[in-house]
């Protein structure tokens, strides 16, 4: 079976700012972010990859321009199931106010009972992303073969949910993932398990180094803006 390559989009302006985006349109790339996404060809210059699937909003869109520019005979496609996390009433809204929420705690602790109030839930975020990359293991290896290897650009909260999948982890559990803006996670699918042999990959060491974490061991909500 084929291998993704998980791609989080690059830093964005909701990022720095603060603010959870979720699905608000217009939300792009930061500077910084720009320079990831012109990096991102450089990084994946190795792999033969067959089909690009990116989710509909402009962040992502953004991320994989200059892949595609680079490679413009890759096949593109757009799917909403990969998709940010629908947060409903909290979308917009600066995370330093939602830490005080009192669903913020079910957020963190207890996923899989998480629902956002006029969104969806958690729950259903991983099941559409999971369903999805099913249905496109299934695709790719039917059109380019079992060793084929194809990219997804999606979402910090997506990508996290589609590794604890990969790994067999509670979704009460896949906050303790991490994955940094335009990182790269790699899940190679076998006819029996997948194996995780990425983990939201930089190449940036500096991103190890100790900081101040004012969330007391708190996962950022949509997946954060990474080091600073």
């Amino acid at each position: 079976m084929p291998t993704l390559i998980l791609v989080r989009h690059g830093r964005s302006t909701a990022n720095t700012s603060g603010l959870l985006a979720g699905r608000t349109p217009g939300v792009a790339l930061d500077e910084r972010g720009a320079a990831q996404a012109a990096a991102l060809p450089g990084r994946l210059a190795g792999l033969p990859l067959c089909e690009a699937v990116v989710s509909p909003l402009q962040r992502c869109q953004e991320t994989v321009r200059p892949l595609l520019e680079a490679r413009p005979e890759l096949r593109v496609h757009t799917d909403d199931r990969i998709g940010e996390c629908d947060y409903g009433d909290w979308t917009g809204r600066k995370l330093a106010e939602l830490k005080d929420e009192p669903l913020m705690e079910i957020v963190q602790a207890h996923p899989s009972a998480a629902a956002f109030p006029g969104g969806e839930s958690m729950r259903a975020m991983q099941t559409r992303a999971a369903e999805a990359v099913r249905e496109w293991n299934a695709r790719v290896e039917r059109e380019h073969g079992a060793d084929a290897v194809y990219l997804m650009c999606s979402h910090g909260d997506i990508i996290k949910s589609l590794v604890a999948d990969a790994l067999g982890l509670h979704l009460d559990l896949f906050q303790r993932i991490a994955v940094e803006p335009c990182s790269i996670t790699a899940i190679r699918y076998t006819r029996l398990r997948p194996f995780v042999v990425r983990l939201g990959d930089t190449g940036d060491f500096a991103s190890l180094a100790p900081r101040e974490d004012p969330g007391e061991g708190d996962a950022p909500v949509g997946g954060g803006a990474g080091a600073p």
